[in-house]
């Protein structure tokens, strides 16, 4: 029991990465079809500012979670491609505010969380 409390003590931040991964793919996906089906149901979802709070916090996490991660396995692996993802979806923050910044946002975040899957795997 206390090394499964301390495994997942140590891999919190690689799981809520993972999680903010997967919410943020989650709100890109149904921001998409909820504009695609109700045009006026966007404007608080798919405001830049939610848009950018959720990309700056997401990105702080994973490179909290990467950096850990490296420092405790040793493997720069997790890192790089996390870091991939993290400049594309700092790029997608370049974007005009549609369906490109969307798509290279979505890309960015499957990136990241193949980082923060690998991360996990290496500290096993």
């Amino acid at each position: 029991m206390i090394a499964l409390q301390a495994y997942w003590r140590e891999k919190r931040w690689d799981g809520l990465g993972l999680s903010l991964a997967g919410l943020c793919l989650v709100h890109c996906l149904a921001t998409s079809i909820m504009l695609a089906l109700l045009a006026s149901a966007g404007g608080f979802l798919f405001s830049p500012i939610i848009h950018e709070a959720g990309l700056g916090l997401a990105i702080v996490f994973g490179i909290f979670a990467l950096v850990k991660g490296m420092i405790e396995h040793g493997f720069m692996l997790p890192a790089a491609i996390g870091s991939l993802g993290i400049g594309v979806m700092s790029g997608a923050l370049t974007l005009p505010h549609g369906g490109t910044e969307i798509v290279y946002t979505m890309v960015g975040v499957a990136i990241l969380a193949l980082g923060h899957d690998l991360n996990l795997r290496a500290s096993r």
